[in-house]
């Protein structure tokens, strides 16, 4: 049956113009990947009341379904709700489950209608809405689409309780808020809730109103929807509606083949770490516990080595009338990840598509930093790069006499009280966040491409005068190789 349906999916996939489905938010399940997600469900008995929102051409549907007639669930009938907004699937969606209606034991309800509004309107009690029905089974592949805050949706959303950001969340957050009791969602969606203060709120209704059964994560960010070019980093997640929480089941495999699928058990306390205010959702890949979470020396947060961490500040195309490609008369520095790589410094860059010089004057003034030695974070790394965290030094003397600096927004800024580091504390930093136990533990919460200065802020670090003394070795070395930078922070930590 699903080969069938996946034809379709392959079809759709190659003859939707990019402009729609990025309107739609809409990327269509794998045979493989759907029949995956309908395989992590418990055994299930009695009547089972499934949700299918954003249903497409029931593709999950399908797989829910086939996994019952082949016995692998023990319903005694299904009744499904499939919201699908797009018209053009429609029969598509009604021809799948057709297949399936034959015995009188499955019933379908497709409804062509917005799902937000329509779950709101349920969940609000409103007069003219169907009364709220608590499902025991949810199965999506909600659409991915940033919602205005001040757009409908977000309003609609607030009514029950919801703040979110995104179209996917906010699916999720409805499915689980219309979940009977025990009720299992089984959803894949981005990885990027998982940390970050957009999906602060998104991540407390969640926790507060559900467990975390099981987290399965793709290694590759381009094969999990490879037909339709996403490269966004996927999580296929199961929660299950006020279930005590406990252990939480992750697996992984490279893509949705799973022929390399690996599982392992963890506590709950390394997936959401009980001191962290931000509640931020980690998703170790490996059973044994990295140089980070083992050394007691690693403990410090930036408050207690009297540092601080800030986005940088110069936002260019706001300021477009005040750069310049080099520099000249009345200007001083402007920097970008360009200038920045693991051989120093390189300042001015001609030729570079980004200005290199900023006007000093009194309408920029307020964005400028004084000159000084800091450690600086590319804030955006490629899909496919090997590391996330890219850590460097700014050396003042690379900048002849400038009196101040400017810090263009791609740019993560480690100072003290918006001055500079003492120089060993700023090469100290830039060794500790290159290390592959650190690039490694960052993964674990940041599914995505940018580095958020609120992540860096709830690292936890060495002691400054660890951070000094890690400094003041790298100041006396050449280049540092990768292999040096991982021993020498293993041997100050023991």
């Amino acid at each position: 049956m699903l080969s069938a349906v996946e034809q379709k999916r392959l079809f759709f996939s190659k003859n939707t113009e990019a402009a729609r489905k990025s309107a739609l938010g809409q990327f269509f399940t794998s045979e493989r990947m759907a029949a995956f997600m309908a395989s992590l469900f418990p055994k299930g008995e009695g009547s089972c009341y499934l949700l299918d929102a954003g249903a497409g051409i029931g593709t999950l549907s399908a797989a829910f379904l086939n996994r019952w007639k082949s016995g692998g669930f023990c319903f005694r009938r299904v009744a499904l709700d499939a919201f699908e907004f797009d018209p053009s699937l429609i029969q598509h969606l009604v021809h799948t489950l057709g297949k399936y209606a034959r015995e009188g034991d499955f019933i379908s309800n497709i409804r062509q209608e917005d799902f937000i509004h329509a779950s709101v309107e349920s969940l609000t009690g409103s007069l003219f809405s169907p009364p709220v029905k608590y499902y025991t089974h949810a199965i999506l592949n909600p659409p991915y689409k940033k919602i205005n805050s001040r757009s409908a949706h977000r309003l609609a959303l607030r009514r029950v309780g919801i703040e979110t950001v995104n179209l996917y969340s906010a699916f999720v957050a409805l499915a689980v808020a219309q979940a009977a009791p025990g009720g299992q969602i089984v959803a894949i969606i981005p990885r990027s809730f998982c940390n970050g203060p957009y999906y602060r709120p998104f991540r407390d209704f969640i926790l507060e109103h559900a467990a975390i059964r099981h987290m399965h994560l793709f290694e590759s960010r381009s094969k999990a929807f490879k037909d339709d070019d996403v490269l966004q980093e996927n999580i296929i997640i199961r929660l299950e509606r006020d279930g005590p929480q406990g252990p939480v089941t992750v697996s992984t495999s490279t893509d949705d083949t799973f022929a390399d699928l690996v599982t392992h058990e963890h506590p709950f306390e390394r997936i959401v770490f009980p001191d962290d205010p931000e509640r931020f959702i980690h998703v170790p890949t490996s059973p044994e516990k990295n140089a980070i979470e083992l050394s007691e020396a690693i403990r410090f947060t930036l408050a207690d080595l009297g540092i601080k961490v800030s986005t940088g500040p110069v936002v260019d195309f706001r300021l477009k009338e005040h750069l310049r490609n080099m520099p000249g008369a009345g200007t001083v520095p402007l920097l970008y990840p360009a200038h920045f790589s693991r051989t120093g410094t390189t300042w001015p860059i001609e030729g570079m598509k980004k200005p290199n010089a900023i006007m000093r004057n009194a309408e920029t003034e307020k964005w400028l930093y004084p000159s000084g030695f800091y450690c600086v974070v590319r804030r955006f790394s490629s899909k496919e790069e090997k590391r996330r965290i890219v850590a460097s030094v700014v050396e003042p003397s690379a900048f002849g006499d400038a009196p101040v600096l400017g810090f263009e927004n791609h740019l993560n800024l480690f100072h003290e009280n918006k001055r500079g580091l003492p120089e060993a504390l700023a090469h100290g930093l830039a060794v500790f966040l290159n290390t592959t136990a650190v690039d490694e533990n960052f993964r674990r919460f940041n599914g995505h491409t940018q580095v958020n200065a609120t992540d860096l802020k709830l690292m936890k670090y060495p002691s400054r005068e660890t951070l000094i003394k890690l400094g003041e070795w790298a100041m006396q070395q050449g280049t540092l190789t990768q292999e040096q930078i991982d021993a020498t922070l293993g041997s100050l930590i023991e």
